[in-house]
């Protein structure tokens, strides 16, 4: 295993979303979905050799950058992309807003797959639709998806969007080709387009495989809109930079339209250096992160079924994104947020943010060096010890 990813790296005092915004200095950030870990060299020699340059204007993105993005997901995933069918912009929440204010009106209605990931249903209230409930059953330390219930809910008349989670956030799904066909075959019999985030994809671990949902065949492409970052499996979010790809030009010029009026049609320079290196040079490095990421979920699991073992945690297929049902405590999951911040300076995701579903778990954010891993398990342990009821 790659120790480069044992070292602690200070991110106190970084302006760091995660790590700067809790009161007080003692709390642990297992919460926001970054890594505490550097990113690529080459990624950072890139960047240091754009900095040098001295000039940062506005940005135009070059021919390399987009063949650096329709290679890496070709060779890598069998997605074969064309140039033209990419947009890029600063995000992929921004861009999922900008899809639904393209093809869905105010009033309509727009499909979640809950628990799921939070700023969905943010990107849907803002645009003026509502939120279909398509929960996910739950069972043996995993998540399965209600067809039956699906079905019903896309065949429901202002359905017209599924925002998919592929892999699952906060879940840790990988879905399967099978999966993704059912859903697939739903959505197009009921006229419903599927809007696939597959921020997570690189970050799958052995026995599973990422499909890109548009891979699957030719009309599932035709009926779809896929949105993908290197922001995830790089660590390089905040260089604010993302891709929505659409086959279909009719689709796609909405959704550019729908890009302007968000006002986030520009990216900066160091987000377009950065995706052309993590995927032209990236691949080792990411070879080594799964590597730790898993060995890190690994000693998770174990800590657990040791030391708590009334905590489980999902079976985890993809991300490094844990999730822990909580419910023996007898806490809503808002509450136990507040308290494990109080009482024990450990700040984890509340479950409930992910839809009412998510009640009663936690979500944890492993992707830190070992060390920083056992200090929040035993936070989290002397918290249960204290206050179990």
């Amino acid at each position: 295993m790659d120790n480069r990813f044992d070292k602690i790296t200070d991110r106190k005092g970084t302006n760091s979303y995660k790590w700067d915004s809790a009161d007080d200095k003692r709390v642990l950030p297992m919460w926001v979905a970054d890594m505490d870990f550097p990113t690529a060299p080459a990624i950072v020699e890139a960047l240091q050799k754009r900095v040098a340059h001295g000039i940062f204007g506005y940005t135009r993105v070059p021919d390399t950058y987009y063949r650096a993005v329709t290679e890496w997901f070709s060779r890598k995933h069998g997605l074969h992309i064309n140039k033209d069918w990419i947009i890029y912009t600063s995000g992929v929440v921004p861009a999922l807003s900008a899809i639904i204010k393209a093809l869905a009106k105010s009033g309509e209605k727009v499909i979640v797959q809950t628990p799921v990931y939070n700023c969905f249903f943010s990107s849907i209230r803002n645009n003026g639709c509502e939120t279909l409930y398509n929960n996910l059953i739950y069972a043996d330390r995993t998540y399965h998806i209600d067809f039956d219930d699906l079905e019903r809910k896309a065949s429901d008349k202002d359905a017209k969007l599924l925002l998919l989670c592929n892999p699952h956030n906060p879940a840790g799904r990988v879905w399967t080709r099978d999966e993704l066909k059912r859903i697939g075959e739903i959505c197009i019999r009921n006229g419903v387009t599927v809007v696939a985030d597959e921020i997570h994809c690189e970050l799958v671990y052995p026995g599973n495989t990422y499909t890109p949902f548009a891979s699957i065949s030719d009309e599932f492409l035709a009926h779809s809109v896929t949105c993908v970052s290197p922001s995830k499996a790089f660590n390089i979010a905040g260089l604010q930079i993302a891709n929505i790809i659409s086959a279909d030009a009719n689709v796609r010029a909405k959704i550019d339209k729908a890009i302007n009026i968000n006002e986030v049609c520009d990216v900066n320079p160091f987000g377009v250096v950065a995706t052309e290196s993590a995927y032209n040079e990236g691949e080792e490095w990411l070879s080594q992160l799964l590597i730790y990421l898993k060995s890190n979920y690994d000693f998770m699991l174990e800590y657990c079924e040791s030391h708590l073992p009334q905590f489980p945690i999902n079976v985890l297929e993809g991300t490094y994104l844990v999730w822990m049902d909580c419910s023996v405590l007898g806490f809503t999951s808002e509450e136990l947020e507040h308290l494990l911040i109080e009482k024990a300076s450990l700040w984890l995701n509340a479950g409930s943010m992910y839809g009412p579903s998510g009640e009663g778990f936690m979500r944890w954010n492993i992707a830190c060096p070992r060390e920083t891993l056992i200090d929040g398990l035993s936070r989290f342990k002397s918290f249960v010890d204290k206050n179990m009821r």
